[in-house]
């Protein structure tokens, strides 16, 4: 039997595994496909999970659901979430992915426990609007082309230094306990900047205060904000750190979901 999983918990979250080795049904929660969702105990974790056919297709729908589990198990427990998509083709492949990783996951739980992730969408005029013929820079030849590259080079250096701005700014206002930033550029001629921070959960309504208060002032800047969510990012960050395995939990589901994946600054 295959296994769809969607993140891994602390079993002692679940006082339904207290007196089971084998999987528990979690009530009245159903996932990907409308499936039972199962607690699959592990040692001293859980793993979430439900039963799959390896050939399904996964619709948008089921990113949809993958998220919504997650945020489910979140409720209870700091979770570490599965990339979307995540499959076990049987328990062997399970529980031998769970132990060569136990030590790890353990160690990012601890990590990340009491902590949620905010999601800030800040959308800045673009510094170089004003200019954009130098699109055809391909076909122009010799000392023109030469001064096109270096334009192009100033107007990115003047990006990305409008960009650090802005986040070091986010950064001072929110006081975040770690953060995650990319940036885009988008065809309105704005960037986009998606700031993830890493925040202790209690601390959620003052930091939605802080988001209205600044909100209103930096009149210069669109923001939008969403969760609190699973710390999808920093999950993703401690992952790399360790050289994991291909079935590690990772940072962002493949869908929008949650929210979707933030390319660095072109």
């Amino acid at each position: 039997m295959a296994w769809y999983a969607y993140c891994i918990g602390e079993k002692q979250a679940f006082p339904e595994l207290a007196r089971h080795r084998k999987p528990v049904p979690m009530e009245s929660v159903s996932g990907v496909s409308g499936n039972q969702v199962f607690l699959y105990p592990a040692s001293d974790l859980a793993v979430i999970v439900s039963e799959h056919n390896p050939a399904e297709e996964l619709s948008q729908k089921a990113g949809v659901d993958h998220a919504r589990v997650i945020a489910d198990c979140f409720r209870q427990s700091t979770v570490l979430p599965f990339r979307f998509g995540t499959v076990f083709n049987d328990d062997e492949s399970l529980r031998k992915s769970i132990r060569s990783n136990q030590r790890q996951f353990l160690s990012n739980i601890e990590k990340l426990r009491g902590k949620t992730e905010m999601h800030l969408k800040i959308f800045v005029d673009d510094c170089c609007t004003k200019e954009l013929g130098y699109h055809a820079a391909a076909e122009k030849v010799g000392r023109e082309y030469l001064s096109n590259l270096r334009e192009t080079a100033t107007r990115q250096r003047e990006r990305q230094t409008r960009a650090r701005a802005v986040s070091f700014q986010m950064h001072r206002l929110f006081m975040p306990l770690d953060e995650e930033v990319s940036c885009r550029l988008l065809d309105n001629g704005k960037m986009l900047l998606d700031i993830a921070h890493l925040i202790d959960r209690k601390c959620v309504e003052r930091y939605q205060n802080k988001f209205s208060s600044t909100s209103a002032i930096m009149t210069e800047c669109h923001m939008q904000l969403s969760g609190p969510w699973p710390p999808y990012h920093f999950v993703h960050r401690l992952t790399r750190a360790h050289h994991a395995t291909a079935h590690a939990p990772a940072s962002e589901p493949a869908t929008s979901a949650v929210h979707s994946a933030m390319p660095a600054l072109a």
